[in-house]
């Protein structure tokens, strides 16, 4: 049984049939009628106008939505182990021609309104030195802790004070949505939040995320960024196709809600082996070596997550019965 990543999860048979149906032929690159009705179906799922650019990765879509967001001499607050820092190859540097990501603490990898302020007191203010322009936030976060509306209202208020632009990573944003019982608009922009880079890919789509802008105005920018960045796909109704399936029926919210039932199914079987409250679908285990080894020679596939630790991850298509197995292995160390 695999937990090393909802990445390695199937693609949902919805998707699918969606790519299937894509099969008529249709204008190319974002001309289609699947990439041009998703403006309308996103912004009434987000109660806003908005603006969507497809992409195939969950890094194209933070870089580009960043490179929008915050000039080649600025800097952007994030993270110490944010995703865009140690997983991404400076993929934001290259996308932004050369912005700076100014790195943070915070338990859990969260920031809070305190850090933010610490790390900005931190910086000069002449030429000599790093002027901030946005903020990045990752939700679900790396240690899979959850933002809840009022922290991240609290971070965008904060934004708007200092002037500075907010960045949501949410590759598992439907995790941490169901885990709140939120709705879409109150985790992103009426708690201040300027782009969103919306993660379908580890929810049950076979290649396809969104990056949702909440302000229309940088549509032509976004669209024109992504050509030149190389992915404005020939074919790209089937980007729009798997958009279109997740949204339909709230897949994206089921796939979520399932995910995360495993997960919690997981740490229960963990108790005090924790190293952080699990919000959402995955979670972090003191495990020795020996014990490591014995859950593998079982079947159980997990990634290390430093000395003593591992890092799993339940998937969409893993039932809390699938996963059962895996517990009463972890509950018997």
């Amino acid at each position: 049984m695999d937990f090393f990543s909802d990445n390695t999860a199937p693609v949902h048979p919805a998707i699918w049939q969606a790519l299937a149906a894509a099969d008529a032929v249709d204008h190319a690159y974002d001309g289609d009628a699947l990439s041009q009705s998703l403006d309308a179906r996103f912004s009434a799922l987000f109660e806003h106008e908005v603006t969507v650019v497809w992409s195939s990765t969950g890094t194209s879509a933070n870089a580009l939505a960043l490179s929008l967001l915050c000039p080649p001499y600025g800097g952007i607050l994030c993270h110490e182990e944010a995703h865009i820092v140690l997983d991404e190859c400076g993929a934001i540097e290259h996308a932004t021609g050369g912005a700076r990501l100014l790195t943070c603490p915070g338990n859990g990898a969260k920031l809070d309104v305190d850090i933010l302020r610490a790390r900005i007191a931190k910086l000069g203010k002449g030429v000599h030195h790093t002027r901030p322009f946005a903020v990045s936030l990752t939700n679900v976060t790396e240690y899979g802790r959850v933002y809840r509306a009022d922290e991240v209202a609290a971070i965008g208020a904060f934004c708007r004070d200092q002037g500075l632009k907010l960045h949501m990573d949410g590759a598992r944003f439907a995790n941490a949505l169901v885990r709140l019982n939120a709705r879409p608009a109150d985790l992103t922009w009426r708690a201040g939040v300027d782009a969103l880079s919306f993660g379908f890919t580890k929810n049950g789509a076979m290649n396809a995320e969104a990056l949702i802008l909440f302000d229309p105005a940088k549509a032509d920018e976004a669209r024109r960024r992504r050509k030149r960045a190389g992915h404005l796909l020939s074919k790209g109704r089937y980007m729009a196709a798997q958009l279109h399936a997740m949204l339909e029926g709230d897949l994206w919210l089921a796939n979520a809600r399932a995910a995360n039932a495993a997960g919690a199914v997981l740490a229960q079987a963990a108790g005090d082996r924790l190293i952080h409250p699990v919000d959402a679908n995955m979670l972090f285990v003191r495990f020795s070596d020996e014990e490591a080894a014995r859950l593998r020679a079982q079947g159980f596939g997990f990634h290390p997550a430093g000395p003593g630790a591992a890092r799993l991850v339940a998937s969409w298509h893993q039932s809390e019965a699938d996963v059962a197995p895996f517990a009463a292995a972890i509950a018997a160390l």
